[in-house]
């Protein structure tokens, strides 16, 4: 099978380096005031399809019908079985098992949802996008670094509104948290702490490929789930959730909870993009060959971030696997779950988000330690807009009403500086990396894990 027409369009390499200089350093770039006055007529709802109906792509559906906003029109995922839920639920939706013949059918829809694996993020949205459709994309941005600055190039390019599906970027505990780095209270910040429990328990990694063949269910469409990715046999050791190990379909646990957990420091300390990655430790040794099929079991990484203006260069430290940092960093205080967190280490205090974002309630919100020289204090006045839910920012910046904060300008640097991580595992060194340059300096045996090769017949 082959792509439909409409969505293959080519682009110099002065023009590429120059967008993607732009966009690694600006944040904040939303749709374009005439895309948005033109959605904005009042009474108007989103009309929106999903692609990954089944699993996540299921919660994020039941999320954006919560918001009142929207029509889910059309359900499509390459797997029935994964999707029956959703096709009980939404009995009136079209249903399509290829995304290729649903943009290419569906004229009418407005927008469109992708929460498939990761390896298909890029070549749907940037399909959709070019059929003049928003995007909500599932976290990570994209499978690889080339494919999230291209992401981020046609989002600009065509003005439509665009979002990152980091549900935590829109609560009200991450958002003042924000507010709180932004404001200084914890001082200049040179050292960052980011850990997840992931994939312990979840999925497995630290594992060969499978050599049986078993015949593909009929109810999977394998050749539309392969997409871009090289093609290999079925097994049931990649459906429908066990892909996220596995390099050619997932991201490894930096990808799937890194976006979580970095995502408030980030934003708050507009980190951009690191200029080193080192390897502290990790497990299995890179020598195995199972390293060349998943990421390892464990790993702990160094980050390095430059300098912004005047605030200092920070360092961080990626642990992940149930790794965590150094107990005396946390003061004393008990994590409240074991999914992940950081520590925002400054001069005057630390910021501590005691789970994959900054709190949705106050039983999760984020601490400022040391917890009794900040008793009391008064948090920051309000400079970031508050929003019921992240699917409904995103509904609504579809609609003319406000902007998204997590569009694919921001999330497309925030992907590509922890999928550096994934290039120095796979690389098995250190690398400097070259940002305007789109590379691992002197290391070209990275490249293929900055712009991997796409299967005959896939392309964007």
């Amino acid at each position: 099978m082959t792509p439909s027409r409409g969505f293959g369009r080519g682009v110099s390499r002065r023009a590429f380096l120059a967008g993607a200089a732009a966009l690694a350093g600006g944040l904040t770039r939303t749709a374009s005031a005439a895309t948005r006055a033109r959605r904005g007529v009042p009474g108007d709802r989103l009309r929106v399809a999903i692609v990954g109906a089944g699993g996540r792509g299921g919660d994020d559906t039941a999320d954006l019908a919560a918001t009142g906003l929207v029509d889910i029109v059309a359900l499509c995922d390459v797997d029935q079985r994964q999707a029956a839920d959703a096709f009980k639920k939404y009995p009136d939706a079209k249903r399509y098992s290829d995304w290729r013949r649903l943009l290419d059918t569906e004229k009418d829809i407005d927008a469109v949802m992708v929460a498939t694996p990761d390896h298909n993020h890029a070549i749907i949205s940037i399909a959709a996008m070019h059929h003049g459709k928003h995007v909500y994309c599932e976290k990570p941005l994209a499978h690889s670094i080339w494919e999230a600055r291209e992401m981020a190039r046609v989002a600009a390019s065509t003005g439509l509104v665009t979002q990152m599906g980091t549900q935590g970027h829109a609560y009200e505990g991450t958002r003042v948290a924000v507010e709180v780095l932004r404001a200084d209270m914890i001082g200049d910040v040179k050292e960052l702490h980011v850990w997840t429990d992931r994939p312990a328990g979840w999925w497995p990694q630290g594992v060969t490929r499978p050599v049986e063949a078993p015949p593909v269910p009929p109810e999977l469409d394998w050749d539309v789930w392969l997409g871009p990715a090289p093609m290999r046999p079925y097994n049931e050791a990649y459906v429908p959730f066990k892909w996220r190990g596995f390099w050619d379909f997932g991201t490894g646990a930096i990808g799937d909870m890194g976006i979580h957990n970095l995502d408030t420091a980030y934003w708050g300390l507009e980190l951009g993009t690191p200029t080193s990655v080192s390897i502290k430790d990790c497990s299995p040794s890179l020598t195995d060959p199972a390293a060349k099929e998943t990421a390892p079991l464990w790993s702990i990484l160094e980050l390095q971030f430059p300098a912004r203006g005047t605030k200092p260069a920070v360092t961080m430290l990626w642990y992940d696997g149930g790794k965590l940092p150094p107990n005396e960093l946390f003061q004393g205080e008990k994590l409240i779950t074991h999914d992940g967190g950081s520590l925002v280490i400054g001069t005057k205090g630390t910021l501590f988000t005691r789970t994959w974002h900054g709190g949705e309630t106050d039983v999760d919100r984020f601490l400022l330690l040391p917890r009794k020289q900040f008793e009391g204090v008064q948090m920051p006045a309000p400079t970031l807009p508050r929003t019921p839910s992240h699917h409904h920012e995103w509904a609504s910046a579809c609609l003319g009403k406000g902007t998204t904060l997590s569009p694919f300008s921001y999330a497309s640097v925030l992907t590509e500086s922890l999928l550096l991580g994934n290039v120095a595992l796979r690389a098995g060194k250190t690398i400097q990396w070259d940002r305007d340059g789109m590379r691992a300096i002197g290391c070209p045996e990275a490249d293929p894990f900055v712009r991997p090769q796409f299967r005959a017949g896939w392309s964007f």
